[in-house]
């Protein structure tokens, strides 16, 4: 059991098995600096930045760690083939990739030493990832923000654990202890946390996205956007009452897109949480404060909760200890 629940933190080479979600926006050099330098795996959204922006930042997260981080490519972006070239040129310690199939890009990846994983929502995605030679794969169920998936979870992870061989990671609502402890019942090797790390210290997203989190309750969750194919969970505001409100109108999803190009920025960035797109995980109605990194890491790994959970989750607990 302890090999099993260790085989992440061996391939990352990090000291917990955690991934902090790369999040447009938001997963900038200064954030996932402070997540490795805690102990997880850091990354870096480049989104639908420029591969000028994204060189920066892996540029200036190396002045700020010495530790492994990732590069998150979101392969529907227009500059995902010079990013992803830009991977290797940069020996980006691990690429995860979410929105497309990464199989173009793994040999070169490959053979610059980068760890590979792409973000999977259905078992069918995950057995192809394998065949790519990936080192793991990213179970994201659709209590995630942003793009998402239709299966939960609780249902997804145990799914693609047992069909493929590598390491699985679960993401979607993991946002505590108890949520991780979760995650390794259900079969994974490590989890992904995204719209907690939102509220650290350490991420320069806008003080009114964060306290739109805070202040978010159960009901406030809404999945935008399901007509385009490219369903994304934000808050509920008055973007997401106004892409309800186009759902079944002609020609919707030209309209739903239109809508929502730039509108990320416009809530990260310059703070507009009524018209900006909100994206956040369903867990945000669990979250009420800001806290350091560090704190939040700790939190996520305590032990007690671990040792109420049977024998092999108390494995690793000891470990972490």
């Amino acid at each position: 059991m302890q090999s099993k629940f260790n085989s992440l933190t061996r391939i990352l080479k990090t000291k917990y098995p955690l991934i902090q979600g790369g999040m447009a926006w938001i997963s900038d050099a200064c954030l996932a600096a402070s997540v490795s330098n805690a102990g997880g795996l850091g990354v870096i959204a480049a989104g639908n930045a420029p591969t000028s922006w994204v060189k920066e930042q892996i540029r200036l997260i190396r002045t700020k760690t010495d530790r492994p981080f990732g590069l998150n490519i979101m392969l529907l972006s227009p500059y995902a083939d010079e990013i992803a070239a830009l991977a290797s040129e940069e020996k980006v310690p691990v690429v995860i990739t979410g929105a497309g199939n990464p199989g173009k890009y793994i040999k070169a990846w490959k053979e610059n030493g980068i760890i590979t994983a792409p973000v999977v929502a259905s078992s069918a995605l995950a057995i192809m990832m394998e065949k790519t030679g990936v080192d793991f794969v990213i179970a994201e169920g659709c209590e995630a923000g942003g793009h998402i998936g239709e299966m939960t979870s609780m249902v997804l992870t145990p799914d693609i654990v047992r069909s493929v061989s590598i390491p699985v990671v679960a993401a979607g609502g993991i946002c505590d202890a108890n949520s991780v402890a979760a995650a390794f019942c259900l079969g994974a090797s490590g989890v992904q946390v995204g719209t907690r790390f939102i509220l650290s210290t350490d991420c320069n997203a806008h003080i009114n996205y964060k306290e739109k989190i805070i202040k978010s309750k159960d009901i406030d969750s809404r999945v935008t956007g399901r007509v385009t194919g490219h369903p994304v969970r934000i808050l509920r505001n008055n973007l997401s009452r106004k892409m309800s409100a186009l759902e079944f109108e002609e020609n919707a999803a030209e309209k739903i897109e239109k809508l929502g190009e730039g509108s990320l920025r416009k809530a990260v960035v310059d703070g507009d949480v009524r018209e900006g797109s909100v994206m956040s995980g369903q867990c945000a109605c669990l979250l009420d404060k800001v806290q350091t990194t560090e704190e939040i890491i700790k939190e996520l790994f305590d032990t007690d909760i671990f040792r109420t959970m049977g024998s092999g989750i108390l494995n690793l607990a000891e470990t972490y200890q």
